[in-house]
């Protein structure tokens, strides 16, 4: 039986299948991305070094600049033109103080060339981003519930399309539970989705309880044996209280249904927002009990250092990465691949 057959629309209109939507629906995929590419299309190092093109830039143009033909004094001068420069590729004054005070013991007082400081910045970048690197962890049997947590414009709702791509690309059938019910643009926006990727989508009231509709997600996935069942939810909440209630019921009725339930807890985080995302996503950390980050939109900065910061101050392997605007362009994170790409032509 194929994917298309096990998607019936079902009575109430609740869970809808892609081929149930109206064609009317096509249209408003503009507000989306375009049209998705075949995953794999590019290695992942292309993706990277396209995404990450921007803060390459600023580090080779500026490093570059610290160093004449004859080499470079390593001074107080140096290390602190240094420090300047990763700071602006917003890695923080703790990750970029270690990198250079690295530079400053296996330098200082030595004519260097740049390649021998870029060695050095490399290493210290592996060992801070130093994490386990796994891809979302499938459960042995039954759906393999993901829950999706994140501030409103962090790219959630794009990130779960392209994590819908991906796990659809991967042969594998997929259930979404439209749980930010407070936002009708984003469940319209994940309805568009849903028909393009052929999955399935369960979505609810406006302003319905977001747990109910986690619940009705999980029982369709179970229902049609589907491989994943993807969950958004609400991206905004009054108070911290309000959030870890509203994040700990759905964490409970999902338990019910699916033993060990939700198997991962992502939180998207905007590249584009620096430290002051670290700060706003603190919360659904805390709440959401997460079990690893997807990092939006960081084709769209300069400050791809950030990564640093946000791997040391949550504690959370960075699982994903968003390179670029079309669906498949979301990949695994690999730190030597982020490192390679950061300094790629120096």
């Amino acid at each position: 039986m194929g994917l298309f057959d096990r998607f019936k629309k079902q009575p109430g209109g609740e869970a809808s299948s892609p081929l149930d939507e109206p064609a009317s629906r096509e249209t408003s995929a503009s507000t989306a991305e375009s049209t998705p590419q075949p995953a794999g299309a590019t290695s992942l190092f292309a993706r990277f070094k396209a995404g990450l093109r921007r803060t390459n830039q600023l580090l080779n143009t500026d490093i570059r600049d610290l160093f004449k033909a004859e080499g470079r004094l390593v001074d107080d001068d140096f290390l602190g033109e240094l420090f300047a420069i990763l700071i602006r590729t917003d890695m923080g004054t703790g990750p970029a103080g270690e990198i250079r005070d690295r530079v400053a013991r296996d330098y200082r007082a030595r004519v260097v060339q740049m390649g021998e400081v870029l060695d050095t910045i490399r290493h210290a970048m592996r060992e801070l981003l130093a994490q386990s690197e796994e891809p979302i962890r499938f459960a042995p049997e039954g759906p393999t519930v993901v829950l999706v947590v994140g501030v409103n414009g962090s790219g959630k709702t794009t990130s779960i399309a392209k994590l819908t791509h991906l796990f659809r690309s991967q042969g594998k059938s997929v259930v979404l539970g439209a749980g930010d019910t407070f936002r009708a643009a984003a469940v319209d926006q994940l309805k568009v989705w849903a028909q393009r990727e052929g999955a399935e989508i369960v979505t609810g009231a406006a302003q319905s309880d977001p747990a109910s509709v986690a619940h009705r997600a999980v029982a369709r996935a179970l229902e049609l044996n589907a491989d994943v069942c993807v969950i958004d939810t609400a991206g905004r909440l009054q108070t911290q209280v309000n959030l870890m209630k509203e994040l700990e019921k759905i964490h409970r009725v999902i338990g019910k249904q699916i033993p060990d339930a939700p198997h991962e807890t992502l939180m998207v985080l905007d590249a584009t927002a620096g430290q002051n995302g670290i700060s706003q996503a603190r919360g659904f950390s805390e709440a959401a009990r997460c079990t690893g980050i997807v990092l939006a939109k960081l084709d769209g900065t300069a400050k791809g250092g950030v990564v640093i910061p946000i791997r040391q101050q949550f504690s959370l392997p960075v699982k994903y990465v968003g390179v670029g605007e079309k669906s498949s362009d979301l990949a695994l994170f690999n730190v030597d691949e982020f490192v390679d790409a950061l300094f790629q032509g120096a």
